[in-house]
């Protein structure tokens, strides 16, 4: 986002505002409620302190945000609180969240200055409020392109959209599914939503470990996904530690001990691993030679056996073919030809 919108001295603004708020008590349940000067506080703990019961502060809360709200731009400062909020709105996609406009609208976009910016817009006719929630981030759009409501409504387009996929897609494709007007506004509502999210340039549901990982074999799993080709568990390390994932100050070992463990990846050389999903299968050397010959149906010659094999193991050719002269499953029928011992 453009650093060219204005920076809002957020709290100077919220004092004047409150102090067009007449009764001291009510300024501080309103202070207090919405983080303005420290944490959120609860109904219970404002009532605690003020002596009140929770319902008489619920009452007194939303009894002075409709005095502020129908006071409008005729608050000290809201006329130009409105106009940067907005711009900075359409300069995001013509929605945003709250993270995301305090960004460009605050000197350091700390908790607080994302706390009074969220009530400032709360007090802004111009601006269509998203409260946070178990579906939504706390988000604003422009009331002139999209209500709360619209926004909404097409936030659970782009997330049925997602849902029919099956699978993480990328912008444009999340934006044609949706019938959105531009990629743009896509990433912008995708963003909002609390049930999606984004990894690598692909949108997905936040429950999928490919968009969202939470733990390291998850973290695994995408970096060998993207990769598209086996890896050694040193470079999976250090592809992590190199990712933009959230959490990846993580151990070699770790990530060994997670490639073992999960059926997810399977041993297929010397501290290589791939994909159970690109058609590898557990087991030895041994095993897969076995395998073979017993989907052969028939003797096959050594070169035909090691050709077969390394489709699925990345080992030398002299391993394979030691364990063909040395395992007693195998038997040798005729020059360089073997098969399983019956």
């Amino acid at each position: 986002m453009s650093k060219e919108t204005v920076t809002l001295n957020t709290e100077a603004i919220v004092q004047d505002v409150l102090n067009s708020i007449d009764r001291e008590r009510e300024r501080e349940i309103i202070a207090r409620r919405y983080g303005l000067f420290d944490r959120k506080e609860t109904l219970e703990q404002i009532g605690e302190l003020l002596g009140i019961t929770r319902e008489r502060v619920r009452q007194l809360e939303k009894s002075v945000m409709t005095k502020l709200r129908q006071s409008g731009t005729e608050l000290p400062h809201i006329n130009d609180v409105q106009n940067a909020v907005l711009a900075a709105i359409t300069e995001a996609g013509e929605a945003a969240r709250i993270t995301v406009l305090a960004g460009a609208l605050t000197a350091e976009n700390t908790r607080t200055d994302q706390s009074r910016l969220a009530f400032l817009t709360e007090l802004c006719p111009s601006v269509a409020v998203i409260s946070e929630d178990d579906t939504y981030f706390q988000a604003a759009g422009n009331t002139s392109v999209h209500d709360t409501s619209t926004i909404k409504k097409e936030i659970g387009q782009l997330v049925e959209a997602i849902k029919k996929a099956g699978k993480p897609v990328e912008t444009k494709e999340m934006s044609k599914l949706a019938n959105m007007p531009s990629d743009r506004y896509a990433t912008a509502l995708a963003s909002i939503s609390k049930q999606l999210a984004t990894l690598n340039g692909r949108w997905g549901l936040v429950k999928w470990p490919t968009v969202n990982p939470k733990n390291i074999r998850d973290k695994i799993y995408v970096i060998l996904s993207e990769n598209k080709k086996h890896m050694h568990f040193n470079e999976i390390s250090e592809a992590i530690k190199a990712s933009d994932f959230k959490r990846k100050d993580v151990t070699t070992q770790a990530i060994h001990n997670e490639l073992i463990k999960d059926k997810r990846f399977v041993l297929i050389g010397r501290g290589i691993y791939a994909l159970r999903e690109w058609g590898y299968d557990k087991g030895t050397v041994a095993d897969i030679i076995s395998e073979v010959l017993r989907e052969a149906g028939e003797p096959l010659h050594r070169d035909e056996i090691v050709k077969r094999v390394l489709k699925s193991r990345f080992v030398k050719e002299t391993t394979i073919l030691l364990n063909l002269q040395s395992k007693p499953q195998f038997k040798r029928v005729a020059k360089a030809t073997y098969q399983l011992t019956d």
